[in-house]
């Protein structure tokens, strides 16, 4: 049972890397998108496109949150106790960047916009990096099991964590410029179509820039971990490096369905070579998948719960991004 949740939890993991990031990239090119009348239809574009998921998006995060905190509740008292700040800034990123989103929408005054803009475009680049920053502590070993054995600072300011906060930024402004250029060829927009394109491709050339860092820093800073990536996790490594290929060759030649899709295969690839790189150990050094799960009737209901929700959650939110990606009547 430990194992269907874990795979489950990793699951609902890529959906808010290869959505909730999206939303944060939108957030990215929103703070790039260059002086109010240059930059308007780029704005009006992106937030007619995350407009009606960009809420729904953090049922992920909070899915992953309460399956860790119930059935693995070891690792989730050593992440929360030792990344308590990394964390709390990413709570606070997420509270601040939906509050200027909202505020921004329902006010004219163009001081007011400015401002709500500034905030949400600033919210949407730190919280990734601080998500990235606490996942680059999680896979280098720096957080130990038990309550705040890590460091509260060194464990998230390294050069690993570094890279993987930079990476986890570049990762989302690369996801949503591929989303965006296909929004806005369905709205009929050549230019911008041409301008995200051109982002898309410019954003997975750094994307490449910081795996090709990030492997070279995990080498020195992370052998263990850099050990099995390039052992049994490499077919993945192997699929996620392909599949950012193909995405700057569709990028290239305007290929947009599939773009999104390559874009999305190589995020996803990539977090799924980190799980099997990872696995068994939850936590590194010492905590394993079975050492750190809750007992089995914790593990049956929760198998349960989550069987029960999914059937109302995921059906919901596909007929959600259906109606999203349909043409306006």
């Amino acid at each position: 049972m430990e194992l269907t949740i874990l795979a489950v939890m990793w699951t609902a993991v890529s959906a808010y890397a290869l959505l909730g990031g999206a939303d944060f990239g939108a957030g990215i090119w929103d703070l790039l998108a260059g002086r109010r009348a240059p930059g308007a239809p780029r704005r009006a574009l992106i937030e007619h496109s995350i407009g009606p998921v960009w809420e729904a998006n953090h049922v992920w995060l909070i899915f992953v949150l309460v399956l860790m905190w119930t059935a693995f509740p070891p690792a989730f008292a050593a992440i929360s106790s030792t990344l308590y700040v990394p964390l709390t800034l990413v709570a606070l990123g997420v509270i601040a960047r939906g509050s200027a989103f909202a505020f921004r929408k329902s006010i004219d005054q163009p001081w007011a916009q400015r401002l709500f803009g500034a905030a949400f475009a600033f919210s949407s680049v730190v919280t990734p990096y601080f998500l990235g920053a606490a996942a680059g502590a999680v896979a280098s070993g720096r957080v130990p099991p038990g309550l705040a054995r890590g460091s509260a600072v060194t464990s998230w300011i390294n050069p690993v964590s570094v890279v993987t906060g930079a990476f986890a930024v570049t990762a989302c402004a690369f996801l949503a410029a591929s989303y965006l250029t296909l929004d806005a060829r369905r709205a009929g927009d050549q230019a911008l179509t041409a301008y995200f394109r051109r982002r898309a491709l410019g954003s997975g050339l750094v994307v490449g820039a910081c795996s090709v860092a990030g492997l070279l820093v995990l080498h020195a800073g992370a052998p263990a971990l850099y050990g099995r990536l390039t052992g049994r996790a490499l077919p993945l490594v192997a699929v996620a490096v392909a599949a950012g290929l193909v995405s700057l060759v569709l990028a290239w030649r305007a290929r947009l369905v599939a773009l999104r899709v390559s874009a999305a295969t190589a995020v996803a690839a990539a977090l799924w070579a980190w799980a099997a790189a990872q696995y068994p150990y939850l936590l590194l050094p010492g905590l394993t998948v079975s050492g750190g799960a809750a007992p089995p009737s914790t593990l049956a209901a929760v198998v349960v719960c989550t069987a029960a929700g999914g059937a109302l959650l995921i059906p919901s939110l596909a007929w959600l991004l259906i109606l999203v990606q349909r043409q306006p009547r």
